[in-house]
């Protein structure tokens, strides 16, 4: 699906060869980066078994060897149809996810929550999917990763849908590296719940608020903190 990565001309120009030398379990807002660092994007990855088997762990490899500062992953972890959206599939990409070296960001994407309820799928209940990500993915403060990273995490009002109501949107991440502060919002694709098989408008106008409000704040942020650039990663 298509996605979008906002990157400004200050973040780009900070985004370098030489990653940070150390990480911690703590929230990167307290570190001096002077240097210039390089992170990894990645997503829509595996679409096949192919891929599953060999393209990510050479993926992976590669970007082991790099030395990055972070690693993003915007969505998708598998193809859009004829793919069941089973507990397997979570399992599995978690393991991706701590398999790299860097501290290892990541954001739901459609073909991991919106499209599952497609019979080829599985046709599972996209809330419930969404809500099982919350929990494999989003269960404490920190990323993914062998080095975990602090991230701040949007815990309090305007709240996401789950399938019994109002939770925290707690897929919605900001942190901060090299004095450029990052943002991650659960924006999927195509059409952000709003088409396909069971379109749900309440969840999007619930989820669009908290997108808009972690937005707002994170920029807001940025400013406060002297960031040189504020950069924010969707599967929009």
């Amino acid at each position: 699906m298509k996605r979008r990565m906002l990157l400004s001309a200050a973040g780009l120009a900070l985004a370098g060869a030489i990653a940070a030398s150390a990480w911690a379990e703590r929230d990167d807002e307290d570190r001096n980066d002077d240097g210039r660092y390089a992170i990894g994007l990645w997503g829509d990855l595996p679409y096949s078994d192919l891929q599953a088997q060999v393209g990510v762990p050479n993926l992976i490899a590669d970007m082991n060897r790099q030395e990055l500062a972070f690693t993003v992953h915007d969505g998708d972890l598998k193809a859009g149809s004829n793919s069941p959206c089973d507990d397997a599939l979570y399992t599995q990409s978690l393991a991706y996810l701590n398999a790299l070296t860097a501290p290892a960001a990541f954001t739901p994407g459609d073909n991991d929550w919106t499209d599952c309820d497609r019979p080829a799928n599985g046709g599972f209940l996209a809330l419930e999917r969404l809500d099982h990500e919350r929990q494999v993915f989003f269960n404490t403060p920190y990323s993914q990763g062998q080095h975990r990273m602090r991230q701040q995490v949007q815990t309090s009002a305007p709240f996401c849908l789950g399938v019994s109501g109002p939770v925290p949107c707690v897929e919605n991440r900001r942190w901060t590296v090299g004095g450029v502060t990052y943002a991650t919002l659960d924006i999927p694709g195509s059409c952000n719940n709003l088409c396909d098989i069971a379109p749900n408008s309440d969840e999007e106008l619930a989820r669009n608020a908290a997108d808009i409000a972690w937005l707002h704040d994170t920029f807001a942020q940025a400013k406060a903190n002297g960031s040189a650039a504020s950069n924010y990663c969707s599967n929009s």
